[in-house]
């Protein structure tokens, strides 16, 4: 124990906030006490929380320059007047080594709520280190689920085990992953704009338009972006979506029954785009790069998939100009509805901790409306509540991300499957950078061989 917690302490950056009573927690940024929180809970304990990647002090954003509250400023004006008299241990932990520091904590038990990668959720509750919360949820007549997005509150392999029964977090940020294009670039080659909810074969189609020397600017464009080497391979989830290919029938909570169904025709369809789509990116996209300047003034990508819109809020965040949001347009994602892989972090609690009804009112403040404003307003994350009345009405990239994740389910090909982030997610990727190479090797072949490599997988477990 000695050793775990001599090995955090240069990494984890710990801090105890208290209060007394309901007037002596919260504080402004000013030194002004906020006096008007009503008391919550007068439950009493501590609760020990570990936060992958928030940011714990005040600061300003790189991007937009403007100040950012950070979570101790918010404990103190927000969670404290509402909780007097619990006390938050918290360790702020990053991102980097988030999974490997976390699981140590739950397996000494030094910890008991966590927020993290949903994947990393998942697979600590496939490996009981986490307690389900439907025993809390029942007895609770003041808390509805109702309060989420109904997509990610139903079936997220992020909070609901793999039975698809047993629930074990709460959603607290959205990943923003929607297609955006540049309605310029549409303008200056005179191609018309993308539908509200494209087909792989119109963004196909468009790009290769698009591809080339502008006529009106002089510049090479790029009618296509995507990450070629996404650890999560967003946009082969979103075409396995487009064109049927299921990939894999089962259950995750049984490994050994998955039927495969990797070298079927539909998912043949989905490596065929892949193929020809991968003439129209910049090189760097097999990196993950090469899109630096999407979203801005001098972008030369006519459409990029899976993408957040961040340099293009930051952008009118900091400016209040118009001109970039009107530039740059957000529609759904590839699916037959707008489906598209959702990345979604939630609040998990730990199997051993300490005090289970202490941590139940953190857990549910930490993802719930006033957390979520505060890290919408200062670090821009895309909240899980189906009623998020504190986005701003320009924000329409975290709207149209919230339509996406309305309507995606979980699937087997998900990063939540072993098999997939171990295996799938690195052969697709190997696959991309061979075509942008004009090297794509027979796919029906790669197929089989990724078919065989998961029934041997299956069989082993």
């Amino acid at each position: 124990m000695k050793k775990l917690l001599a090995m955090f302490s240069a990494l984890v950056l710990i801090f105890t906030l208290a209060a007394c009573s309901s007037s002596s927690g919260g504080g402004s940024k000013n030194g002004n006490k906020k006096s008007n929180i009503e008391v919550v809970s007068d439950i009493e304990g501590t609760v020990r929380v570990s936060l992958a990647g928030w940011q714990l002090e005040d600061g300003i954003d790189p991007i937009t320059g403007i100040d950012n509250v950070g979570f101790d400023t918010f404990v103190k004006e927000e969670f404290s007047p509402r909780f007097p008299n619990i006390k938050l241990e918290v360790y702020q932990v990053p991102w980097e080594n988030a999974q490997a520091k976390q699981t140590a904590m739950l397996q000494s038990g030094d910890v008991d709520l966590i927020y993290s990668g949903g994947a990393f959720a998942s697979q600590w509750m496939q490996q009981g280190l986490l307690r389900s919360i439907d025993d809390l949820l029942a007895n609770d007549s003041s808390f509805s689920g109702d309060m989420y997005l109904k997509g990610i509150w139903d079936n997220s392999y992020s909070t609901v085990a793999f039975d698809g029964n047993t629930r074990f977090g709460l959603p607290a940020i959205l990943g923003k992953r929607v297609t955006i294009y540049d309605k310029k670039l549409f303008e200056d080659w005179g191609v018309e704009p993308l539908s509200e909810n494209p087909t792989p074969e119109e963004i196909l189609d468009k790009a290769k338009q698009m591809s080339g020397k502008n006529l009106v600017t002089g510049e090479e464009n790029y009618g296509l972006w995507w990450s070629g080497n996404a650890l999560n391979a967003a946009t082969f989830v979103a075409l396995t979506h487009a064109f049927g290919a299921v990939g894999a029938v089962g259950s995750l909570d049984d490994l050994k029954n998955i039927e495969w169904k990797l070298n079927e025709p539909e998912m043949v369809k989905v490596l065929e785009w892949i193929t020809a789509a991968a003439k129209y990116p910049p090189v760097e996209f097999v990196n993950g790069q090469g899109q630096e300047n999407f979203g801005i003034e001098t972008n030369n990508i006519a459409i990029a998939l899976d993408h957040s819109g961040g340099p293009t809020m930051g952008e009118f965040r900091a400016t209040k100009n118009q001109e970039l949001l009107d530039r740059f347009v957000p529609v759904l994602n590839l699916g037959p509805k707008g489906e598209g892989w959702v990345a979604m972090d939630p609040f998990v609690m730990a199997k051993d901790a300490k005090n289970v009804e202490a941590s139940w009112e953190v857990m549910k403040f930490l993802a719930g409306y006033e957390t979520q404003k505060w890290n919408y307003e200062n670090f821009q994350a895309t909240p899980t509540l189906a009623e998020a009345d504190f986005v701003l009405p320009e924000d329409k990239f975290v709207k149209k991300a919230m339509e996406v994740a309305a309507v995606s389910p979980s699937v087997m090909m998900d990063e939540a499957n072993p098999f997939f982030s171990s295996e799938i997610a690195p052969a697709i990727n190997g696959f991309i950078s061979q075509a942008a190479n004009d090297q794509a090797p027979d796919i029906q072949k790669f197929l089989d061989d990724l078919q065989k490599r998961a029934e041997d997988w299956s069989a082993r477990q």
